[in-house]
């Protein structure tokens, strides 16, 4: 029996809705990375792009649980001296949310080329509103 390997020309994305309301950050970033890899398929192959687009709406009201909002810090350097910044989680949700989802999906996916253009399929959104309607996205429910 021959191994099934995906190709690119072959797969036919589909795009995902995800309300982040309530949801803790990290399950909210798993489920979204296995989709946009494309793991919950029977085609997955780990070096070719077989996933699907998500859409999350509602980032601002993503849950952080324990200390987290206060003690969980992120760091950025400019490059010039003197140019490292360090912004806890509360601060970044206050000004942009969405990068807190965008951050955590980022580290789950590979650190390489496929994942820089895997990344790029994640459409996150403070508010309820997004412009993908014309996409159809399938809603998928927070299990757990």
């Amino acid at each position: 029996m021959k191994t099934f390997l995906a190709k690119k020309e072959t797969v036919q994305p589909k795009w995902y809705l995800i309300d982040a309301a309530g949801v803790p950050l990290g399950r909210l970033a798993v489920k979204a990375a296995n989709i946009i890899r494309g793991r919950h398929k029977a085609s997955y192959t780990p070096s070719v792009d077989t996933g699907d687009f998500v859409v999350i709406i509602n980032a601002e009201k993503v849950v952080l649980t324990g200390k987290k909002e206060t003690d969980k810090e992120f760091m950025s350097y400019s490059g010039w001296k003197g140019g490292e910044h360090h912004r806890t989680a509360g601060e970044i949700r206050a000004t942009h949310p969405e990068r807190l989802i965008l951050h955590a999906v980022k580290g789950m996916l590979p650190k390489n080329r496929l994942g820089d253009r895997l990344l790029t399929k994640l459409k996150v959104y403070s508010g309820k509103e997004h412009p993908h309607g014309s996409q159809q996205p399938k809603t998928l429910a927070y299990a757990g």
